[in-house]
């Protein structure tokens, strides 16, 4: 069930009356929980098997570890409980990808048997719902946070429908404390609420799905183009994915916020970094500070010297990257990442980097990286991506047939992010002027934007 699809507003059209007129009784949380199953087993029913699996299994580990009294116990269900997840999720995300590997492994080698294809779909938001239930495990098991004995509630954790199928990645913190309190909704949590999910729908529909046009076209037969349209196509997807993914972000977070949930910010202006680490503390937050809490520091983080931690930042980004896709292109993505952040961690700290080098130098060269990094994540194969990368630094001159309309998008945006981050931000907060930028966006949604639903980009991951 996506967002942006009739469906969808004939379920919330639905789900909302019942949930404002239950929120405040025992009901809510069973509504909830009913409410978010149906939305997730709108894609397949069976899917519902594996996210009763998984609450079943981490609620069951945290009220082990909560009886029993020595630790090597407590870790002894902690770990059953994380093998358990990553098993299931290496079996859907990647038996396929190691499959294909062993396969080319044997050929290589002249066998003449070769492993039959596992035949796995990939359900819809397991890594996302995974690594959520996995931080509550985590968190308790740290000390950090406390039992939550009310299975409903944990469950309604779990798969809230907002952030379900790709975040943001709430932690049991901040989410399971609001469904402990009754729900209150004020004028401004509909109104805001409202907005935000006006503006996803507008990322979604006017940019995401609009540059996708042209991306698709040239990504999907790279040989036909040459140099220009091949980087405009790399630029136009560097925007694509973030109008998408935020897109779906701002969608979640406006829902939440109508329904007196507040979920975290997943995306800052990236495109305005200043720096590698910057970008990560911009980009996907809460994809970005899981890594980060849950495998950077647990391998050492930067606490044993430089090796150690320049170590630790790649096997992270190499996770990462893998964590976003079976193929070999997210590792080559994900190590791209890791060694920009090597090569220039010291010097994003150097004074002479954080006050002589411009701003805007320091924004157009991350902006560059990330772009040259977002081939790998785009192409359809290691192949096309060097392809790609060998034509831009040597095709020849053509016509990319680049439409204007979509720069002229992107640089609207970009400039409303650049004014958003200056002194300029107060008149953006101006009641008129939210309330022109909203009724500017539903007239272009109705009156330009068209075409059929197309699937967020990260439901595959």
């Amino acid at each position: 069930m996506l967002f942006h699809t009739w469906i969808f507003v004939v379920f919330f059209l639905l789900a909302y009356p019942v949930y404002l007129a239950v929120k405040a009784t025992r009901w809510r949380e069973p509504w909830l929980l009913l409410a978010s199953y149906v939305f997730y087993a709108w894609w397949n029913p069976l899917y519902l098997l594996l996210i009763a699996r998984c609450t079943l299994m981490d609620y069951l580990a945290v009220l082990l570890m909560a009886r029993s009294q020595s630790r090597w116990l407590k870790r002894l269900w902690l770990s059953l409980s994380i093998a358990a997840n990553l098993a299931v999720l290496g079996l859907f995300k990647y038996a396929g990808f190691v499959t294909d590997n062993l396969n080319a492994l044997l050929a290589w080698l002249g066998a003449s048997y070769a492993l039959p294809a596992p035949g796995v779909l990939l359900p819809v938001g397991i890594s996302f719902y995974t690594f959520q239930s996995m931080s509550y495990t985590i968190d308790y098991y740290r000390d950090q946070i406390q039992k939550e004995p009310n299975l409903i509630r944990y469950a309604t954790f779990v798969a809230l429908f907002p952030q379900l199928v790709a975040g943001p990645i709430e932690r049991a913190a901040n989410l399971l404390p609001q469904l402990r309190r009754p729900q209150r909704i004020s004028r401004d949590d509909l109104t805001d609420g409202l907005s935000l999910f006006v503006v996803g729908l507008f990322k979604k529909l006017a940019l995401a799905d609009y540059l996708a046009l042209y991306v698709d076209k040239v990504y999907d037969a790279p040989a036909q183009y040459q140099a220009p349209a091949l980087i405009l196509a790399s630029f136009a997807f560097g925007w694509q994915i973030y109008f998408d993914f935020s897109g779906y972000t701002d969608m979640a977070r406006g829902i939440g916020r109508m329904m007196g949930f507040r979920l975290m910010l997943n995306f800052n202006n990236p495109y305005l970094a200043t720096g590698l680490g910057d970008f990560w503390k911009r980009w996907h937050i809460s994809l970005s500070t899981w890594f980060r809490d849950y495998v950077y520091i647990p391998l050492g983080g930067n606490r044993a010297g430089s090796f150690n931690t320049y170590r630790n930042m790649v096997l992270t980004m190499l996770i990462c990257g893998l964590w976003h896709g079976a193929a070999w292109t997210f590792v080559v993505w994900g190590a791209l990442h890791a060694l920009g952040r090597v090569l220039t961690r010291r010097l994003e700290s150097t004074a002479f980097y954080r006050q002589k080098v411009p701003r805007p130098v320091k924004q157009a060269l991350v902006f560059a990286f990330v772009t040259f990094a977002w081939i790998f994540f785009r192409a359809n194969s290691i192949g096309d991506a060097w392809l790609i990368v060998g034509r831009i630094f040597s095709g020849r001159w053509a016509d990319p047939a680049f439409p204007l309309l979509a720069l002229g998008l992107v640089a609207c945006v970009w400039a409303y992010q650049h004014m958003h981050e200056s002194g300029a931000r107060r008149v953006l907060r101006l009641a008129p002027v939210r309330v022109g930028i909203v009724v500017f966006m539903i007239l272009y949604l109705a009156v330009v934007a068209g075409g059929g639903a197309q699937p967020f980009i990260y439901f595959q991951f």
